[in-house]
């Protein structure tokens, strides 16, 4: 599925719990770039391995929507 809705992080996190998501033109809480205030909602159907190559290609951010505490290792587009 792919759609064009900005959404904040709590509302993706709620509405696609525990599974990789392809984000667009995301907006920070602060300058960290980390903490996601929200974003476009780009990708709910892909598999992490194309997220990331889609992200390599500078294309997305790939993020699992575990919650913040519960963070998973492998976890692509926080450190860049």
């Amino acid at each position: 599925m792919m759609t064009e809705n900005r959404m904040t992080w709590e509302e993706i996190q709620k509405a696609y719990p525990d599974q990789w998501v392809g984000l667009a033109d995301v907006q920070y809480l602060n300058d960290d770039g980390i903490s996601i205030e929200s974003a476009v909602l780009k990708y709910t159907d892909k598999s992490k391995s194309e997220l990331t190559r889609m992200m390599l290609d500078g294309k997305i951010i790939a993020r699992y929507t575990t919650p913040d505490h519960a963070f998973q290792l492998g976890m692509v587009g926080v450190f860049g």
